[in-house]
């Protein structure tokens, strides 16, 4: 039995350590045109900035897929063939198997601006994108990001420590407020105001203006503000990578459309990570999960699918981790921006800001049980937190028991005595 796999991200590594697992005699091929081995994706920043070194990013030593008996090959996919059960590679030899994985996770959107294809305008995904990050910036002053989500502000950072000027044009009327509440997207504003960073809210790109070198040299917002710059990142989200698939029997909506055990509409044919859109029945919004925890659990589970396995994807509870600059953010279950609001169902709010605008923690509930915490330049510990959620634990037992998920290293400053003070003074 031979199963290959496309990508070598953390979703098709996981599901070639799971399946290495349950079928010891199985051949394995990873394909991957990006890289000769797996790499940690959010590491690019660190190599960029000079904190790691690219095999630093590397979890695995080189050794490691020969003893595990893992195939890799370094190549790009250019069409499958499913009927013939094959894969047409750019260089290599058709490439045969039983069961096929495709992982090709995400990749940047690119929205039709004029100019958007001129040197120097880019998106920050994948090892091909750093590399060009690093020939686009040499001599640049200033540069400008379009989008305000996580991987705009990383660029953002990145830019910035290099002494590159940047602004920030962000149409939502303040920073991702389309995933934060207010009071924590509040905080992001004036962390990239303190940084020395420009941030234009309310404000689209409009168009990309080149020089007679094909470069770029500046961007004209919806404003109608001209702004210089030698640099444009295009940060306004990513989309799932199905270009290989998108004429294909294999059916798409957004992603590759799997059921729960990541099956696609083609026998032996699976799909899983950041590509793959999972059918929800009933009236439900299909499930498409971006980042890197939710990838490494469906590769997992998408080794055990192909292994023959019983499976069915639980998602369980969402937790995702980020950092905006220095300020580090947690978010465990539920917590819904409602457009600035707050005000959904029966949900409750409880929240602490410290004065100096660097802490912060809000409790969300339903009267009865927890539903969701956020942190900001808090560390609170992942199994403390999903279980709370899990067991339905009260707002009160969450309080009263609140330090035991603190895990700031020793020295830090504690916070936990004045949050439970002030939170329970909310429920009075």
């Amino acid at each position: 039995m031979h199963v290959a796999i496309i990508g070598n991200g953390i979703t098709g590594v996981s599901a070639a350590i799971r399946i290495r697992q349950l079928k010891p005699d199985w051949k394995i091929t990873m394909i991957s045109g990006e890289s000769d081995f797996h790499f940690s994706r959010p590491s690019l920043m660190y190599i960029y900035m000079g904190h790691m070194r690219y095999r630093e990013a590397k979890p695995y030593e080189n050794s490691f897929w020969e003893r595990n008996d893992i195939g890799l090959l370094r190549d790009w996919v250019l069409e499958i063939d499913s009927g013939a059960k094959r894969l047409l590679m750019h260089s290599s030899d058709l490439i045969y198997y039983d069961k096929l994985l495709i992982a090709t996770g995400s990749k940047s959107n690119k929205l039709g601006w004029p100019g958007q294809d001129l040197k120097g305008v880019q998106g920050l995904y994948d090892l091909m994108d750093l590399r060009e990050l690093h020939e686009n910036s040499e001599g640049v002053k200033s540069a400008v990001i379009v989008g305000g989500g996580l991987i705009g502000i990383e660029l953002g950072e990145m830019l910035h420590s290099r002494g590159i000027h940047v602004t920030f044009l962000v149409r939502e009327d303040s920073y991702w407020d389309n995933v934060l509440p207010a009071e924590e997207s509040a905080l992001i504003n004036g962390l990239i105001e303190q940084e020395g960073m420009e941030l234009r809210l309310g404000t689209e790109l409009k168009e990309i203006f080149g020089d007679r070198s094909g470069r770029v040299r500046g961007v004209e917002t919806s404003t109608g503000e001209l702004i210089d710059c030698g640099i444009v990142g295009l940060t306004a989200g990513v989309s799932p990578n199905i270009d290989l698939v998108r004429d294909h029997e294999i059916p798409t909506g957004r992603g590759v459309l799997v059921d729960s055990g990541f099956r696609t509409g083609v026998e032996d044919i699976y799909s899983a990570g950041d590509c793959a859109e999972i059918v929800t029945l009933g009236d439900g919004r299909n499930l498409i999960q971006q980042v890197w925890y939710t990838g490494k659990m469906q590769g997992k589970a998408a080794g055990e699918s192909i292994s023959g396995l019983d499976t069915t994807y639980e998602p369980g509870v969402w937790y995702n981790s980020a950092k905006f600059v220095n300020l580090e953010y947690q978010i465990y279950g539920t917590v819904n921006n409602a457009q600035g609001t707050l005000e959904i169902k029966d949900e409750q709010n409880l929240y602490w800001e410290h004065p100096n605008k660097k802490h912060a923690l809000r409790l969300v509930h339903d009267g009865s049980k927890i539903l969701g915490i956020n942190t900001m330049g808090l560390r609170y510990r992942h199994r403390v937190c999903e279980f709370w959620i899990k067991e339905k634990r009260s707002v009160g037992y969450v309080l009263d028991n609140l330090k035991e998920a603190n895990f700031d290293p020793e020295f830090f400053r504690r916070y936990e005595s004045e949050i439970v003070g002030n939170l329970k003074e909310q429920q009075t």
